[in-house]
């Protein structure tokens, strides 16, 4: 395959970035979406030479903007000096095409952006694969470039191809082979993870997944909560490969915690499908924890950007429908509220509606014993008292009643023929007492 059907964003290089605002299309507020759009770009080590929004009426099939407006992009890129345009919206191959011919730069949307992002980050095996299928069904739609050996038509008609199949053709034909492997390659990784997950499911062990919004704070709570030290840092997408921690809380003895990648506006269809085996993580959770940045004006835009991925997992289904698994909001950057702000926050956790979200600073640490009070309230609330008498070597059965459970009382219970029995009382959910009786 030609090397130019990569795209090769270099770290260090001047970018102009710009959001085309489409007028009628609702969405984040546009202030907010450029910053998110600069976010992007620094993440993968571009230079911001200057950044702005443009107005459209509608797109223009050839270009996306207007005349005028390519021009003014033209402008900005010679007084900025900068060598790449990132435009923060959806391009076409046609679209592309046309503005670098124009603009003589390079030229990227979010959707290339976002691939770029992901795969400098991807730091498994299964996340570059992942990562490398969706990069190669984006690129497979934009192979419309001017060769030089175009003239060599098709040896024959209609779907007859033989000896004069164009040099397009021929890459689109390495890249679906490339494609296919993938896929084959990624369906063995998720019956390894389904087995994987199959075995927690009879581990002693209940699971908590980290959700939210990128950048929302997840990886320096989960940092705060396990003592790891996964990378956090404020950049869009600091985490994309799931990562898997234990923790205490009251009640149990050990729950595993998963990091799980930020959720984002817009996010390429090629990854919604891409990273499907990753997000099953989230499916086979006991609970989700929806981190949201409280301190963000769009933070209740991205709440429901985050929501409306979990529906497409089969998470949560229509409003006023109870989700599948239980999910508790944690507002985090409360160190970032104003006081009359975190005032006001704090009535709605305490007294009104949100009784059952969590107020924390990840980076302080301010009110996370509440939230590990709170896991273990959600893990254990509809837990009643159970009394089972036991062999006393059956070991899996005991640990998972003392790590799944509160063990309130462990004795001896006399010999049975199978030998020596132990009576246990503890406190079970009805999803444990599930797990138990099928142990």
């Amino acid at each position: 395959m030609d090397e130019d059907l990569k795209t090769e964003v270099s770290r260090g290089v001047r970018a102009l970035v710009v959001y085309p605002q489409i007028r009628g299309r609702s969405g984040q507020d546009p202030d907010a979406r450029l910053d998110e759009a600069k976010g992007l770009a620094a993440a993968i080590g571009l230079v911001i030479a200057d950044a702005f929004i443009l107005g459209l009426r509608e797109p223009r099939p050839a270009t996306l903007f207007g005349e005028g407006q390519v021009n003014n992009i033209a402008t900005a890129c010679e007084q900025n000096e900068a060598e790449l345009v990132v435009v923060d919206g959806a391009l076409s191959a046609i679209q592309q095409r046309n503005l670098e011919d124009r603009l003589k730069r390079k030229v990227i949307d979010r959707t290339g952006l976002i691939l770029e992002i992901f795969g400098e980050r991807a730091a498994t095996a299964e996340g570059r694969l992942q990562v490398e299928l969706a990069h190669l069904d984006y690129q497979a739609g934009r192979l419309v470039r001017s060769w030089t050996h175009l003239e060599r038509q098709r040896g024959g008609f209609g779907f007859l191809g033989g000896p004069g199949e164009t040099q397009i053709e021929a890459d689109r034909r390495l890249i679906r082979d490339r494609m296919a492997k993938i896929r084959r390659e990624l369906e063995q990784v998720r019956r390894t993870r389904g087995l994987h997950r199959d075995r927690r499911e009879k581990a002693p062990w209940p699971v908590v997944a980290l959700v939210g919004y990128t950048n929302a704070g997840k990886s320096t709570l989960f940092n705060r909560l396990t003592g790891a030290d996964v990378m956090a840092e404020d950049l869009l997408f600091a985490t994309l490969d799931p990562t898997m921690r234990s923790i205490r809380v009251p009640g149990l003895d050990k729950v595993i915690l998963s990091d799980t990648v930020g959720f984002i506006s817009d996010l390429p269809t090629q990854l919604v499908a891409a990273f499907r085996a990753t997000l099953e993580e989230v499916t086979a959770a006991d609970l989700i924890l929806h981190v949201r940045d409280i301190a963000n004006p769009d933070s209740e835009l991205q709440k429901r950007q985050v929501l409306d991925v979990l529906g497409e997992l089969g998470i949560i289904g229509g409003e006023g429908d109870d989700p599948a698994i239980p999910i508790v909001e944690v507002w985090n950057k409360w160190d970032l509220l104003s006081s009359p702000r975190a005032t006001e926050l704090q009535s709605l956790v305490q007294d009104g509606p949100y009784e059952d979200a969590a107020l924390v600073s990840a980076l302080t640490g301010k009110g996370c014993e509440d939230l590990l009070g709170l896991i273990g309230h959600q893990l254990t609330e509809d837990a009643a008292l159970y009394t089972f008498v036991l062999p006393a070597a059956d070991g899996q059965r005991i640990a998972f009643l003392h790590a799944r459970g509160a063990v309130k009382s462990e004795e001896d219970a006399g010999d049975a023929p199978e030998g020596p029995q132990m009576r246990i009382k503890v406190r079970l959910s009805e999803r444990e007492l599930g797990r138990f009786s099928a142990l």
